[in-house]
């Protein structure tokens, strides 16, 4: 009696641990679109500061997604931040390159900010790296590896040549060279700061050397401290603060500009 009651309390003691595990699992789970929907609600109230904020902790955080990014664009583009914003929706299309609301906004954008299709693409690989991630075409071409490795085991089993397996190796090859050749992309910026100057040097006290257009996207050659190592599009090279631009290739270190 006293073994079976033994029994009945272990198994009620599990049973209670794996619910309040469970409720915990869901609490973590939950608490990320908790803060996410504060968020949109800071943006119906016209909060615009605070929302973007709490997306920039949200992006910092780990919870990034293109839908964040999307919504962040729209408190950015409703507090006059346009660079920011079309920062915002192209590291969107980085996290979901087929997302056609997201290519609309960015042309609008574009458009707003009088930039010509160039600006916002000065780094011809990217655009294949976002190709590849569009259609998988790394898992594709694993699969066909895979596939000729199998139709070549066929193929030697019988005693012959197969000339199909041979097909599908060079449609791999093909195939794989997209990934290969996407993953050598210069990573980006965006200039989120009207009237954000390019410098000489990576100094405080450096002179200006020119200036960068909101919005534009400019390749980042070197980084040091506080400052980026940028190409505008004319192909001026300068030293930029970082705090003036946004890398497309990483979720953002710093809070939304004020």
């Amino acid at each position: 009696m006293g073994v079976r009651r033994d029994t009945a309390v272990r198994i009620a003691a599990c049973a209670l641990a794996a619910s309040l595990a469970g409720t915990a699992a869901h609490a973590a789970a939950s608490e990320p679109e908790a803060r996410f929907r504060a968020a949109n609600d800071l943006t119906r109230a016209g909060d615009f500061p605070k929302a973007l904020s709490a997306y920039a902790d949200l992006a910092r955080d780990g919870s990034e997604s293109a839908s964040l990014y999307w919504n962040w664009a729209q408190a950015a583009a409703a507090r006059g931040a346009t660079g920011e914003a079309l920062w915002a929706l192209l590291r969107a299309r980085e996290l979901d390159p087929a997302d056609r609301a997201v290519a609309r906004d960015i042309q609008r954008l574009r458009e707003a900010l009088n930039l010509d299709p160039a600006e916002i693409a000065p780094e011809p690989l990217a655009a294949v790296a976002r190709a590849s991630r569009r259609f998988h075409l790394d898992l594709v071409a694993a699969v066909l590896f895979a596939l000729s490795l199998v139709a070549h085991a066929l193929s030697r089993r019988r005693g012959g040549r197969s000339t199909s397996a041979a097909a599908v190796f060079a449609l791999a090859l093909a195939t794989a060279a997209a990934p290969i050749a996407g993953s050598f992309a210069r990573p980006t910026a965006a200039v989120v700061r009207r009237g954000a100057s390019l410098f000489d040097a990576a100094s405080p006290g450096a002179e200006p050397a020119g200036a960068l257009r909101e919005g534009e996207v400019v390749p980042v050659l070197e980084a040091s401290g506080d400052w980026l190592r940028v190409e505008d599009n004319a192909g001026a090279r300068g030293w930029a603060r970082a705090s003036d631009l946004r890398r497309l290739d990483r979720k953002p270190e710093a809070t939304a500009s004020p």
